[in-house]
């Protein structure tokens, strides 16, 4: 998941601390998804989506 956040992201050149502050999820929460710490919760899943104006279902397809 981490990784196609991170495609997102670097698509529209803005850094983690950019959706940290327009999303409201943490920096240490896109922190611990990068290394493996847990994995998101449907609702900040839910919260990216929007913010890429992607289908929350493309975080759940195949990388």
């Amino acid at each position: 998941m981490y990784k196609k956040y991170a495609e997102l992201r670097d698509k529209r050149n803005i850094t983690d601390y950019r959706v940290a502050a327009d999303t409201g999820i943490s920096t240490a929460t896109l922190s611990n998804w990068k290394n493996g710490n847990y994995a998101p919760k449907f609702d900040k899943l839910l919260i990216l989506a929007k913010y890429f104006d992607v289908p929350v279902e493309y975080f759940a397809e195949a990388e």
